[in-house]
């Protein structure tokens, strides 16, 4: 799970706003749709983001949000920012985290990872199982790769189909 930590609200100005924003950070009189505008972005995310399925957004070692992640989305400067939608009272993710304690220790970063089984992903390959990141449970890559294989026949007979449909144009 992505944890962001934010500042307090400042101004900025919305030419040079990447997403054209006016306000970023955190302020106790926004309510959800302004806290989740004024912060869905610019962050720079590493490549662990792509892979998380929510984010939380927290303010002086409370959680202040939790956000379903639908897509990143780059912005300038290799940023990026967060498109999705923010969870309410009655979510699993929200429940857990909204109102409570930073599951985190503070760091310098504003942008921290954890592990969390909440509203873990499931597994890629259709089994159900939970994964706290990535995308498949430890082997069932190779399950979910072997079962497509076997609709096409076997290891050779896969290979032939795909280098037949994916043909390389140059001959490589």
């Amino acid at each position: 799970m992505i944890h962001i930590t934010l500042g307090t609200r400042r101004y900025v100005n919305p030419q040079e706003d990447q997403l054209g924003r006016n306000i970023i950070g955190f302020d106790p009189v926004m309510d959800d749709e302004a806290l989740f505008h004024a912060n869905r972005g610019c962050w720079v995310l590493g490549e662990r983001a792509e892979k998380e399925r929510y984010a939380l957004l927290s303010h002086e070692g409370e959680v202040r949000m939790a956000i379903e992640i639908d897509r990143l989305v780059p912005v300038a400067g290799g940023r990026k920012a967060i498109e999705g939608k923010y969870l309410t009272p009655g979510d699993a993710v929200y429940d857990a985290y909204v109102g409570k304690p930073t599951p985190v220790e503070t760091t310098r970063n504003p942008i921290t990872y954890f592990d969390s089984l909440h509203g873990a992903r499931t597994c890629y390959c259709g089994c159900g199982e939970p994964v706290a990141g990535g995308w498949f449970v430890i082997g069932h890559d190779q399950k979910a790769l072997h079962a497509r294989i076997s609709k096409i026949g076997t290891v050779r007979e896969f290979i032939d189909w795909f280098d037949s449909t994916y043909a390389d144009p140059q001959g490589a």
